[in-house]
């Protein structure tokens, strides 16, 4: 069992930046994929980034650029840095953790860029 937990949320203006914290019960080293996800209002959960346990990185479309993901595995910590925020990047951010048999959730944490 892992649980997750995510930090950093808040409200910025458009064009600032929000660093996302995903702090992790235990060791993520084995962890194939530490994602971060979001989700709006009526809309499907989302894949914003992923880091994979060797350090590769992908990302969103609409995303690439403004956005990079880094895990500290000494820290079992998983970050999310957020420049040039736009309003459609208004969401709740989830994290998540998957490897072949494991499957975990953090409980969100709230991002809104006003205009």
């Amino acid at each position: 069992q892992v649980q997750l937990v995510e930090s950093g949320g808040g409200l910025v203006q458009a064009g600032g930046s929000l660093r996302l914290s995903c702090a992790a019960s235990r060791s993520i080293f084995s962890i194939s994929y530490m994602n971060w996800y979001r989700q709006t209002p009526g809309k499907q959960r989302e894949l914003v980034a992923t880091v994979t346990n060797g350090g590769i990185t992908d990302y969103v479309d609409s995303v690439k650029g403004r956005f990079t993901i880094s895990r500290d595995t000494a820290k079992n910590t998983v970050y999310l840095q957020m420049n040039n925020l736009k309003p459609e990047d208004t969401a709740i951010y989830y994290c998540h953790a998957r490897s072949l048999l494991e499957n975990y959730w953090g409980q969100g944490t709230q991002v809104t860029v006003s205009s």
